[in-house]
């Protein structure tokens, strides 16, 4: 009998989010598991058009809740949050970063460049692989490797 690989916390838990978000009118953005401080927290993050109200995340949280009490993935405490990713939101996927080609972004660096620069801000124009390219002003762009930025996340356009 062929054993399937096992699935960390957060794809197990994206698997069971999504449907019922779905039936929500809702999309899942992210789900994170992650230990902050002593507290695990289950992090689901949820979009729709127009933007996420409370009401959706109590909607979600609701939904969720008895699939994960049944289910059970995750075998120690933990907080559950379900949110939106915001304005800002955190570019983390091969298809967040597809989505927003063309719109601006902050890339956060791991180490700074040789003039002190930690943040870069610009228009995404390609992603790709472990790479991207932000458009720094009309006549430059940097490309950063995926191991080059901490995180990169939407900017609104009032941010630029």
């Amino acid at each position: 009998m062929e054993q399937k690989p096992k699935k960390g916390t957060a794809p197990r838990v994206w698997e069971m989010a999504e449907p019922l978000a779905e039936n929500l009118g809702l999309t899942v953005w992210d789900v994170q598991y992650l230990k902050e401080g002593a507290e695990w927290v289950l992090r689901i993050c949820i979009d729709k058009e127009g933007g996420v109200s409370i009401d959706d995340c109590v909607a979600m949280t609701h939904a969720i809740n008895p699939v994960l009490d049944k289910e059970d993935p995750i075998l120690q405490e933990y907080t559950l949050e379900v949110s939106s990713p915001g304005i800002n939101r955190k570019l983390t996927r091969p298809e967040h970063f597809q989505a927003y080609l063309g719109e601006p972004v902050r890339a956060r660096l791991i180490r700074p460049l040789e003039d002190g620069t930690k943040e870069l801000e610009g228009l995404l124009i390609e992603a790709g692989g472990d790479t991207l390219e932000i458009q720094l002003d009309e006549e430059t762009s940097v490309i950063l490797e995926k191991k080059e930025w901490a995180w990169v996340c939407a900017l609104d356009d009032e941010d630029l």
